[in-house]
């Protein structure tokens, strides 16, 4: 399927040293393997850890581990972004297995993937890159924030309570329980060990520091869970192939079922937006080759095909396997694709390897992970950048931790536009009072937002009691609807009372037909709103050259005329 951005032949070109990437970058092979090996580590525990809290069995995670490796890890939507079972979906996964039962999710993933090629091939991916940074970044430390707390507590061979916010409520009584035992209180040294290697491993001299400080931590984790005396939790994967579900005709029958077609469309969506947004989060990560955004979702798509026809947990793009990816030093898409390779060939060939690795260092591994993905130094960072983006971020973050990721997303790019939106309605009004007229001159944005300034302005120019107003609103750049209705109603008011009112209004130039209105006084520019009373002075000043419609009277109000505007006002009518 080239066309859907999957990989021709060139696959062995892919995995050979000094290939390039699309972005250009040489692939060094030592490195793409090392850092497939950091994400294999990240992803493990991540597999495991997302089909329990969804439900299913532990093989099921581990499967969809290898399809995001293997299927979607090949194609060439993004680079360096690495797919597994989704997080995000977690919730949804468990509601959605007690309501129909494991059976039936192979048929809702199977067909979420379907429609989500559909959408890349209609072009649709590329509506998720007007993603603000503040709401990227906010995403990103919303993710890591529940990360580190989540596992706070399999550092300490614990289980997590549930959602972000009981996990947090829950660290002082961990801690507690965690020092009145020897064995949890070895497993969370381990884990501590593991965050303090991954942060000063760096540091250290000499060609050592190219092995990753998640080897060796996991090293070290196996020798001491070795140690006579020493109990502590490690990995427990089971037969992978006996896990495989394959949907038959009764799965597919249920697709007349409402309840299943809701279901798919909301993993469609939700899984959608959370591998793209991440896409967005990712790419801001390196400077190599960014993602194409519908091959992207077309490859997302065939994974969640794929997952679904071996009835495994959905697939999305994931934050923290991506983020290992790019800070192993990655360049293709070679190590995400071994990644996958690594998952398959320990949990069917080396699954007493896997027995061997305690979890608490694969959690020590995730907290690392997770404060990389936190970052807290952006936030005093953003906030002397910029305190209106401080707050979107801010929000966005809040917003994650205490419901879910796609809703954090969403109100953190509504809170962004409601702020491009105040920012954009800038508007400046001046007032004062010169010889027998009250002016106004407005500049800027005029928008709905600014409406009750604009009121403010155009009563204080009424109640200043002069016999004429002039309101000068040439220097606005736009006028919405609102204003204008307002500045309009006002107008007719004041002239309804008999006061003399000069309007200037702003719009783009009409050169021809200002050209025409000076040979001919009488006549009006195409598309005026300008004085059309009898007995119009024939010098009565052009509008500038950048206003199409216009409202200029400079000259003293018939008693007549006044009068009968004022009838007409009375009435409910006041003609322009």
């Amino acid at each position: 399927m080239p066309g859907a951005g999957m990989p021709g032949a060139g696959m062995f070109g892919m995995f050979s040293k000094g290939a390039k990437s699309s972005g250009g970058q040489k692939a060094d092979l030592a490195t793409e393997i090392t850092a497939s090996l950091v994400v294999f580590l990240v992803a493990l525990p991540l597999c495991i850890g997302v089909a329990v809290a969804s439900g299913v069995p532990a093989e099921l995670g581990i499967i969809s581990g290898v399809i995001g490796g293997l299927v979607v890890g090949v194609a060439r939507g993004s680079t360096l972004q690495v797919s597994g079972p989704a997080a995000g979906l977690a919730a949804l996964v468990a509601e959605t297995v007690m309501e129909f039962g494991v059976a039936m999710l192979g048929v809702i993933v199977l067909f979420s993937g379907i429609l989500q090629i559909i959408l890349g091939l209609v072009k649709l991916g590329r509506f998720f890159q007007a993603i603000s940074l503040a709401v990227v970044q906010g995403m990103l430390a919303g993710i890591g924030l529940p990360l580190m707390f989540s596992q706070a507590y399999p550092a300490a061979d614990a289980k997590a309570p549930g959602t972000a916010l009981e996990n947090m409520a829950g660290i002082p009584g961990l801690i507690a329980d965690t020092v009145s035992n020897p064995q949890t209180l070895i497993a969370a040294g381990l884990a501590v060990l593991t965050v303090v290697l991954s942060f000063v491993w760096k540091n250290v001299p000499g060609p050592v520091k190219k092995v990753p400080a998640a080897l060796v931590a996991v090293g070290i984790g196996i020798a001491v869970a070795a140690l006579p005396g020493v109990e502590v939790k490690t990995l427990q994967v089971g037969n992978l192939l006996a896990s495989v579900q394959v949907p038959g005709a009764e799965q597919f029958a249920g697709l007349a079922d409402p309840g299943i077609i809701t279901a798919i469309l909301t993993f469609t969506v939700i899984a959608s937006a959370e591998s793209l947004f991440t896409a967005a989060a990712v790419d801001r990560m390196h400077d190599g080759a960014r993602t194409r955004y519908n091959p992207e979702l077309i490859a997302q798509g065939a994974g969640n095909t794929v997952a679904g026809l071996l009835g495994a947990l959905p697939i999305t793009a994931v934050v923290a396997r991506s983020s290992a990816n790019v800070q192993a030093g990655a360049k293709t898409r070679m190590s995400r694709t071994l990644h996958g390779l690594w998952l398959l060939a320990f949990a069917i060939l080396l699954p007493q390897v896997l027995a061997l690795i305690p979890i608490s260092v694969l959690a020590g591994v995730l907290i690392h992970s997770g404060w990389k993905l936190f970052a807290p130094y952006e936030f005093p960072k953003m906030w002397r950048q910029d305190r209106g983006e401080f707050a979107v971020m801010t929000v966005t973050t809040l917003v994650i931790v205490a419901t879910a990721l796609l809703e954090g997303v969403l109100i953190g790019l509504a809170a962004g536009i409601v702020l491009a939106a105040v920012r954009m309605s800038q508007t400046v009004i001046k007032q004062h009072i010169e010889d027998d007229t009250a002016k106004v001159v407005m500049a800027g944005n005029a928008t709905f937002l600014r409406l009750p300034e604009v009121i403010e302005a155009l009563e204080a120019a009424a109640e200043a009691g002069k016999p004429r107003i002039r309101l000068d609103l040439t220097g606005v750049t736009h006028l919405d609807h609102a204003c204008r209705s307002q500045v309009e109603e006002f107008t007719a008011q004041q002239r309804g009372k008999g006061l003399r009112v000069e309007l200037l209004m702003p719009g783009p130039a009409k050169h021809a037909a200002n050209a025409q209105k000076a040979a001919d006084p009488q006549e009006q520019p195409a598309g005026a709103w300008a004085d059309s009373r009898p007995g119009r002075p024939a010098d009565a000043p052009s509008p500038s050259p950048t206003a199409e419609w216009f409202y200029l009277d400079t000259r003293p109000m018939p008693e007549e005329y006044a009068e009968r505007y004022a009838q007409e006002y009375a009435q409910g009518y006041a003609p322009r």
